[in-house]
């Protein structure tokens, strides 16, 4: 035995060591098990959000992503109870999960939600039977996005140079049915909430007039490629989601929310009540619902939105970016998706193949 191994002080080190190395192991381990496991899109993913949290908690946050309600429902579907321990689901589709019995009620005194935009709050999605299951982060408006370069930014402010002369040939629409058909609801001074089958001919007049000016309908990235590259000059559906994030490469690129109005997409935070790290999973939420997760979250590289959070901790670039200071005026033209029951689901998703197909 060497001198150094029979040394008391040194047996006694080499035994603290063994015990530290046994502790940190046993906190790995529960670490791992602490893990949290998200369902989001894409602008979760970005490291510059999650990084700060997994650090500040000692976890790692597994992330799937999938785009639309339904896709996300469907991979719980295919998964184990336990499997998953936050959501971001559209704020008006949180009623869904809660039929399905998916969510677990948030405790809303732990929650910032005096600071939220009142507007967003979107209590009638968001709280089912008294009880809060979602928490909307993060919101914005399918509107007009267009180079202001090219256009005159007054015709901006109506819908109807969306199906004037002026602009033929330098449109793209968005090819997601729901928010261009309530534009097109906006245009003809109707309200999304009230639209009924007796809209759909008048409604598709609008939706016709649109595609008769336009260059191409295309797929986010597609009509988002085409504005940005110059094909187009305006992207009907467009909005701070499309020329936010591309403000720093092409600053003549902006959005307007017009005097007609602009539809609200919103999308909030949920919490899975087969999740097995309840703890840690609301306090990611209280992490995306800070001032500092907000910035981090509204200027993701996926794509950039308003925080739910009006003291997000955004710099003055971001704010003007993002027209922070104008949102009281945009929140009170906007209008929620159109909401349609099964039935006229359908009827408005054949109105607008009708109209995909129109020569």
């Amino acid at each position: 035995m060497s001198h150094t191994a029979s040394n008391p002080l040194s047996i006694l080190k080499t035994r603290l060591r063994t015990a530290a190395a046994a502790a940190a192991l046993l906190l790995s381990t529960s670490a791992q098990a602490a893990d949290l496991n998200a369902l989001i899109w894409c602008d979760h993913a970005d490291p510059a959000l999650l990084q700060p949290f997994e650090e500040a908690n000692g976890v790692k946050v597994n992330v799937k992503e999938f785009e639309g309600t339904g896709a996300g429902l469907a991979i719980v579907e295919q998964s184990q109870p336990g499997d998953w321990d936050v959501m971001v689901i559209d704020s008006i589709d949180v009623p869904r999960g809660v039929e399905k019995g998916l969510f677990e009620p948030l405790p809303e005194d732990k929650l910032p939600l005096a600071d939220l935009f009142p507007q967003v709050k979107m209590d009638s999605s968001t709280v089912v039977g008294g009880k809060r299951y979602g928490i909307t982060e993060k919101f914005g408006y399918n509107t007009i996005g267009y180079n202001k370069t090219k256009v005159d930014p007054a015709d901006m402010q109506s819908m109807a140079a969306l199906t004037g002369d002026k602009y033929k040939g330098k449109v793209a629409i968005y090819d997601y049915y729901l928010p261009v058909i309530g534009m097109a609801a906006l245009a003809i001074g109707k309200k999304t909430a009230d639209l009924t089958e007796a809209d759909l001919p008048a409604l598709k007049d609008e939706l016709l007039k649109m595609k008769a000016n336009a260059k191409l309908v295309g797929e986010v990235t597609a009509s988002q490629t085409a504005l940005a590259t110059g094909e187009v000059d305006i992207l009907v559906g467009g909005g701070e989601w499309v020329t936010a994030g591309l403000a720093k490469e092409n600053p003549a690129l902006d959005f307007s929310v017009p005097k007609e109005g602009a539809i609200l997409w919103s999308q909030s935070l949920a919490m899975f009540k087969d999740s097995k790290n309840k703890d840690i999973a609301l306090k990611f939420i209280q992490y995306i619902m800070s001032p500092e997760g907000q910035a981090r979250l509204a200027t993701s590289s996926c794509y950039w939105g308003m925080p739910a959070n009006t003291k997000a901790a955004l710099t003055d670039d971001q704010k003007k970016v993002l027209r922070f200071d104008e949102q009281p005026g945009f929140l009170a033209r906007a209008q929620a998706y159109p909401a349609p029951n099964a039935d006229l689901d359908k009827k408005m998703q054949d109105m607008w193949t009708e109209m995909l197909q129109a020569k």
